[in-house]
């Protein structure tokens, strides 16, 4: 199944957090746990630069941007309340844009 809607997130890492970083962000972390509940959600990699340790990137896949819009009404406060609890992690973070797959041809 192709995603409908790809959404990017860049974060700086502060490196004493490595570690939790990668557990609360990866497949078996609370944000993945989170997705999960919703209707419409497809799967999320966690990409690590190799330029740049620090420099992380999530893949957010959806079947479509109104299942995400969805999820974000609906989960809005679980959604807040796990950003807040991991903002200590990062020194910076970064929306990097809403993406659809490119047409084959």
């Amino acid at each position: 199944m192709t995603a409908g809607y790809t959404y990017l997130w860049e974060f700086m890492v502060e490196p004493a957090q490595f570690e939790e970083f990668q557990r609360q962000y990866g497949p078996a972390g609370p944000w993945i746990a989170l997705f999960r509940r919703a209707p419409g959600y497809l799967d999320t990699r966690l990409l690590r630069d190799r330029a740049d340790p620090r420099r992380f990137i999530t893949i957010d896949r959806w079947t479509s941007a109104e299942a995400h819009r969805s999820f974000r009404s609906a989960f809005a406060r679980e959604y807040a309340e796990l950003d807040a609890r991991c903002a200590r992690l990062t020194s910076r973070e970064s929306a990097l844009g809403e993406f659809a797959e490119a047409p084959e041809g």
